[in-house]
């Protein structure tokens, strides 16, 4: 069995579907973090905390790049 899927079965080709996987993966990512956050600031760990803000903030960014990306290729 192939481990390929070329869009025959999903609909979706593999590259288009990379995408969708990344952007749902630095989303999830962020929402995660949001948790790391709370948990440094609970312990007043600021510096922990910022470092989780500037990691939200590139998984943020980077979800948003990758929507664009995605649009600009399924239009």
């Amino acid at each position: 069995m192939s481990t390929s899927e070329a869009g025959q079965v999903t609909g979706t080709q593999d590259k288009d579907y990379n995408i969708i996987w990344f952007v749902e993966a630095c989303l999830s990512d962020a929402l995660r973090l949001e948790g790391c956050i709370a948990d440094a600031e609970r312990t007043g760990d600021s510096e922990l905390a910022d470092f989780f803000r500037r990691a939200q903030t590139e998984s943020r960014k980077d979800a948003e790049q990758g929507k664009q990306l995605l649009a600009s290729r399924l239009s």
